[in-house]
């Protein structure tokens, strides 16, 4: 965010739309925290940025009552006093949007944190950092008219980005940069009179414009098989992952920002401590990108707002995230917005509505917390851009519940507008279960939908394995707590084998190894053959039980090779999957 110019003496307040609003002499009434009043000069609107003090803080008008304004600070408010100016900028809070958001790391309101010290703090509007050049090739000739969303060229990067007409301009082309390389800020194109240029400004709480949305049902595969297999999420879906302190929640986004099948990863550190994401951002650095050969980090953006950044900074941070994405998806890319965690964004809306004098809600909460939920999460969506392209957005959320309550404020209210949910269970992570995907209070309302794709794509029985996998753990969940009262040995026998059905399931198939190079990440077709491996396997352990085998016979037979398949494999290999399942079966062969 650059600095406004300052203010023009003058009577009274006007609107100018690209300066800031011309006032005279704003100034502060009251400071409370990152609640801030002042003077409020007469075209000011809600949501207008404002800069502060001699220190020129940014701020946000949030409230308008008479001729008094009060804005929400996103920086530290030590040392602004009443008395100090107050200056409207006559437009809202928006942030720069161009290529080189790839591979970079910014505070919450898009500012980057590169050369911010060990605190990753910022302190009033950035200095403007030198920015790289980008190939450009124009795809539109002099003379064309093109509406909004049209591509007047492609943009060299990572992943393939485009030069896009803006939302708000159409008309004839009048001008269009030779092909080569220019910098984000060069003029490339002059549309119906307005210049185009890679970076563009844009608010960050309203949604960029599509052309329909679509119907969600395209897979994204996260690469996490409790995930993909039990419970899918389509792109331009919504996620939300509950789960109290210790359960992995981190550690599960970290996985999927890693290995989901996106174009591009926004990744969110809304509250979240400082070395959490310290490791996210060495991590990307590190692990390089199956599809480009080249960085992860290259495709992914990285908004870090830790806990000890100002808190009202959280509060701008995920509409930040939001808008990175939608910009993105209006190239025709599919994006994943990770937001970890939506819990601590909900606290930072908790004090300052406690600062301005709202009526609490439920556990203190503002009433409107639900509403601001719902408009988060519906930002997500798959569509048809302005241009004609598909895209998407799909947004995952982390809660953070305290004590892991599911029935808190923020939990419920999510659960509400998600179309899934990867419930996360304690007593699996306390296991050492990874992921500790709850099968018994997780859910997917995209399954129905993906289960038409997956046929469509070759995989008829996608939906029937899911379901008996589901049936299976099901009742070994039921009979566990009849094994603790009278031991495995009471049960008969073809219960006895549903119960070592589910160690199975739990043990070779849904667990997985986020430190092991062949099991972090689980291709479709190695989950696919892991789930037909351990399914034949346990369909010929009840065949043997019903024919008269005993039990305890079937139950000797060593299946390690089945459970170590997940690690004998590569991620994408099936071969040796397969070969652990012929060496099981043929010891049930000699045990029957």
């Amino acid at each position: 965010m650059t600095a406004p110019s300052s203010p023009q003496a003058g009577p009274q307040a006007t609107r100018t739309g690209a300066g800031p609003l011309q006032t005279s002499g704003s100034r502060i009434l009251r400071v409370a925290g990152s609640l801030v009043e002042f003077v409020c000069p007469a075209s000011v609107a809600m949501h207008d940025l404002v800069v502060l003090g001699a220190a020129r803080l940014p701020g946000e008008v949030v409230a308008i009552r008479g001729d008094t304004a009060t804005a929400q600070a996103y920086e530290y408010t030590g040392g602004l006093a009443p008395g100090h100016p107050a200056e409207p900028q006559g437009r809202p809070l928006s942030v720069r949007l161009a290529p080189d958001l790839l591979g970079g790391v910014y505070d919450g309101l898009l500012r980057p944190l590169a050369g911010a010290g060990d605190l990753l703090m910022t302190s009033g509007p950035s200095e403007a950092l030198e920015l790289p050049t980008w190939s450009f090739t124009p795809r539109v000739a002099e003379g064309a008219r093109v509406a909004a969303g049209h591509v007047l060229g492609e943009i060299g990067a990572s992943v393939p980005l485009r030069l896009l007409v803006p939302p708000d301009r159409s008309g004839e082309v009048t001008q269009v940069a030779a092909a080569g390389e220019h910098s984000a800020e060069a003029v490339l194109a002059v549309v119906g009179g307005h210049d185009v240029r890679m970076a563009q400004s844009w608010p960050v709480r309203r949604p960029r414009p599509v052309a329909q949305r679509l119907p969600a049902d395209l897979p994204l595969n996260t690469g996490q098989r409790a995930v993909d297999l039990l419970f899918p999420v389509a792109r331009g879906s919504t996620v939300a992952v509950p789960g109290g302190f210790g359960t992995g929640k981190t550690m599960l986004l970290q996985q999927i920002a890693k290995w989901c099948d996106a174009d591009v990863i926004v990744y969110v550190g809304c509250g979240e401590r400082g070395n959490e994401m310290a490791d996210v951002i060495e991590e990307l650095a590190e692990l390089t990108d199956p599809r480009t050969g080249g960085r992860l980090a290259d495709r992914t953006v990285t908004i870090a707002n830790t806990s000890n950044m100002p808190m009202m900074a959280r509060e701008a941070s995920v509409h930040t995230g939001a808008t990175v994405a939608e910009y993105f998806r209006d190239m025709g890319l599919d994006v994943v917005l990770i937001a970890d965690s939506t819990s601590r964004w909900a606290e930072a809306l908790r004090e300052f509505a406690s600062r301005m004098g709202e009526l609490p809600a439920e556990e203190g909460y503002p009433a409107g917390l639900g509403s601001q939920l719902a408009a988060f999460y519906e930002r997500a969506a798959a569509v048809r851009t302005l241009g004609g392209a598909s895209g998407s957005v799909t947004v995952i959320g982390a809660v953070s519940p305290p004590g892991g309550d599911r029935t808190e404020p923020v939990t419920a209210h999510t659960e509400r507008f998600v179309r899934c949910l990867w419930s996360l269970d304690r007593d699996l992570a306390y296991a050492r279960h990874y992921p500790a995907v709850s099968w018994a209070y997780s859910f997917s309302r995209d399954a129905t939908a993906l289960a038409t794709a997956h046929a469509r794509a070759g995989d008829p029985e996608w939906a029937a394995r899911r379901g008996r996998v589901a049936l299976l753990l099901a009742e070994a969940d039921r009979l566990a707590d009849l094994v603790e009262l009278v031991g495995i040995t009471a049960l008969p026998s073809r219960e006895r084998i549903s119960v070592l059905a589910g160690t199975l399931l739990r043990e070779a198939l849904i667990q997985q190894s986020a430190l092991s190079p062949a099991d972090a990440y689980s291709a479709p077709e190695k989950t696919a053959a892991l789930v037909e491996a351990v399914l034949t396997v346990i369909d010929r352990c009840l065949e043997l039980v019903d024919s008269g085998t005993q039990a305890d016979t079937v139950e000797a037979v060593d299946f390690t090779p089945l459970l170590r398949a997940r690690e004998a494999a590569g991620p994408t290999e099936t071969a040796p999957v397969a070969a652990a399942r012929d060496r099981v079966l043929a010891q049930l062969k000699e045990a029957a």
